[in-house]
């Protein structure tokens, strides 16, 4: 059922303070700076969290008069700090023309004398550049941010100033100069663990990691995440990022067990919105169950908005399901540049014994007798002397125990045994126990993330603080639900 709709002109986007877009984006500005303050004059950091967030939700609305007109209203004009993030802004003849607007749609000026406010505006002013682009200007921005909050040691600015340790990695990432900022990472992280700052801590680890392992430094990187102080995590995000680090150095360590636990659980706890972050995980994940010799479900390739990106991956999967050696390496090089741009290329690698052992398995169970020849034939193998070849795979595969055989050398022969009844050993016992292990341990961790109220059971809240409670409650699991993909 189709209707005619009128097209009406849709006036162009407007950069002045004066639209009515420009003018609320500021009054939500001042909000998070009246939220900001209270929440440092009743040390009530939670309040501080959902300001960052509130602002998040903000960035795409800010424009240099809007910046500009808040950076006025809460600093002073002859402060450094205003001066300094006002250079950082682009200026053109259309901004310039906007000022006095953007000053008059400031009510009054209020300026104000908390610390964590300054920080504030080096957070919104690098989230601006950023976002525009202007990546250049970010890297200076971020590296002024960091010299101000090293000379502040405030709890309440720790929220604040791990946003800031995130963009200010990230902008050198985009600047292609990570490798200069980790010795400032490395004694951020030293002041952050002497400050008892968990969140820091935290967040700098992860950056740390993700700059060892930018450059594939993964021997320094498990150095370094081993003798780094462990604690309960304080942030889903953070603590997703930590559990992927961990499932890759995991799998460059051949620790394929470990890594697939960790890569899974961090796919399950990553936010619905953090997309790309799901995809790189279920990637990383989909290429260790194949080393383990698993073959994962054709629902993980079918995920919604997966589907596209892990298309290289499960025709990958096909061919190891099948054991064909031919198939797996016209794959492997249709999509090079895709497992090089993943940096799954030498995970990929690995694969093609699991190819032989799977093919091996396919005709073991096949055949209950066949000659060593057929073998080479079937598996595909290209060297000089397969029937050999053929006999050493073989030998190795049943010395692991991945096919019940033997090998009549005088004939030339594979002969495989009768397969017994699975239920009568002990591996459905394994397998259920392991449910029952994840069960409880998912069990556990619901019951630790649940919250109480402080000091229910000794005094009774009024209905008026009841219904505020419960406001600001059904605000922050909102804001949660709505939470962007910003920090992937």
């Amino acid at each position: 059922m189709t209707a005619d709709v009128e097209m009406k002109e849709v006036p162009a986007p407007s950069n002045s303070v004066s639209s009515p877009a420009g003018s609320s984006t500021i009054q939500h500005l001042k909000e998070i700076a009246s939220l900001i303050e209270t929440g440092v004059q009743a040390k009530e950091v939670r309040r501080i969290v959902r300001a960052v967030r509130l602002t998040m939700m903000l960035r795409r609305k800010l424009r240099v008069p809007v910046v500009s007109a808040f950076l006025g209203h809460v600093l002073s004009s002859g402060s450094d700090a205003y001066a300094k993030l006002s250079s950082f802004l682009p200026k053109d003849d259309e901004n310039d023309m906007d000022l006095d607007t953007a000053a008059s749609a400031v009510q009054g000026p209020c300026k104000h004398s908390v610390p964590e406010l300054e920080i504030y505006c080096y957070l919104l002013v690098l989230i601006f550049l950023i976002d525009q682009k202007r990546y250049s200007e970010a890297k200076a921005c971020s590296s002024a941010s960091i010299a101000r909050v090293r000379n502040m040691n405030r709890r309440t600015v720790d929220v604040i100033a791990a946003r800031l340790y995130f963009y200010y990695s990230f902008s050198h990432e985009l600047t292609n100069s990570l490798a200069e900022i980790r010795g400032t990472l490395l004694a951020l992280h030293r002041m952050a663990t002497l400050r008892r700052d968990e969140l820091g801590q935290e967040t700098l680890l992860n950056l740390l990691l993700h700059n060892y392992l930018h450059y594939n430094l993964y021997d320094q990187a498990e150095k370094l995440r081993s003798k780094a102080p462990r604690f309960e995590a304080h942030s889903n995000q953070q603590f997703c990022r930590y559990l992927f680090y961990l499932g890759k150095i995991r799998t460059i360590q051949l620790e394929y067990t470990d890594a697939k636990e960790s890569l899974l659980q961090s796919a399950r706890k990553a936010p619905v919105a953090a997309r790309g972050f799901q995809i790189q995980c279920n990637k990383w994940a989909v290429i260790v169950r194949l080393l383990l010799g698993e073959i994962p479900e054709r629902t993980v390739f079918m995920q919604k908005g997966m589907k596209k990106a892990l298309a290289p991956y499960f025709e990958l999967t096909n061919a190891v399901r099948i054991g064909d050696l031919e198939l797996f390496r016209t794959v492997a090089d249709k999509f090079s540049g895709i497992f090089s741009s993943d940096r799954t290329q030498n995970l990929i690698v690995r694969l093609r014994h699991n190819v032989i052992r799977t093919g091996l398995r396919n005709i073991s169970i096949s055949y209950s007798r066949i000659s060593l020849a057929d073998v080479a034939r079937k598996l595909r193998l290209d060297s000089d002397n397969p029937v050999a070849d053929a006999e050493s795979i073989v030998a190795k595969a049943i010395r692991d125990g991945a096919i019940d055989a033997t090998i009549d050398h005088a004939n030339g022969w594979v002969v495989s045994k009768e397969t017994g009844d699975v239920y009568s050993t002990n591996e459905p016992q394994i397998v259920f126990n392991s449910r029952i292990a994840f069960c409880l341990n998912m069990h556990n961790e619901a019951v630790r993330a649940l919250r109480f109220p402080p000091n229910s059971s000794k005094e009774k809240e009024s209905e008026e603080k009841r219904r505020e409670r419960q406001q600001q409650e059904q605000e922050l699991a909102q804001h949660i639900a709505e939470e962007d993909d910003d920090d992937f």
